[in-house]
């Protein structure tokens, strides 16, 4: 694995706006959350970048990297790790260039090993893989198999698995050969976010 992600666990992702959105930030990193992902598509700049800051500085506490979603310019405002691009998001070398070579740079690779394999060939840093579950953010994504998380294992860097994971079927995803677990409505959704993480965090220690 790249030096930049050492290590294995829970990778949250925010839900979008929400009133209560900082207090449910720190209780995911309470609960274990290694990786975490500021996701918003509104338009709200300046909100937007308030709120990336502010969770820029609970992440800091906990040594956790902040990724932002989409958006190298709030990326590099807000001082976050790294950010993380989709399909029409822009390549990594661009994103490379504004961010800096020590910046964590991931991407979606969806259903397909080529992506993969042509991402990582351009220096991402992560690759994740995704839906492998019906999910409630995205219900008509594209599914990925197991089978993918196994094969991909050969290009060396750490693998994300994300779509409609639950604490129940997550643990067939580790040992499928996923690094991280991304979560959005599962800890999120939960009226207790702390012990949704923690029972994400525990996949990873169980025997």
């Amino acid at each position: 694995m790249r030096e930049k992600l050492q290590g294995r666990g829970l990778y949250v992702i925010t839900d979008g706006p929400r009133p209560d959105l900082i207090p449910v930030v720190a209780q995911a990193l309470a609960g274990g959350a290694r990786l975490l992902q500021y996701r918003d598509k509104t338009r709200d700049h300046e909100r937007r970048l308030t709120e990336a800051r502010a969770i820029r500085a609970l992440c800091a506490a906990r040594q956790v990297p902040l990724i932002i979603n989409d958006d190298v310019a709030l990326a590099q405002a807000a001082g976050a790790a790294g950010v993380h691009l989709g399909e029409e998001d822009g390549d990594v070398a661009a994103a490379r260039a504004v961010l800096g070579q020590d910046a964590i740079i991931g991407v979606s690779c969806y259903d397909s090993l080529e992506r993969a394999r042509q991402l990582a060939a351009e220096g991402t840093d992560y690759i994740a893989f995704g839906a492998f579950f019906p999910s409630p953010t995205k219900p008509h994504a594209r599914r990925a198999s197991f089978e993918l998380l196994r094969q991909s294992a050969a290009l060396g860097i750490p693998r994300v698995a994300i779509g409609g994971i639950t604490p129940d079927n997550g643990g067939s995803l580790i040992d499928a050969g996923a690094d991280y677990l991304a979560v959005i409505s599962a800890v999120f959704g939960d009226r207790d976010v702390r012990g949704a993480a923690m029972r994400f965090a525990q996949l990873f220690t169980s025997p």
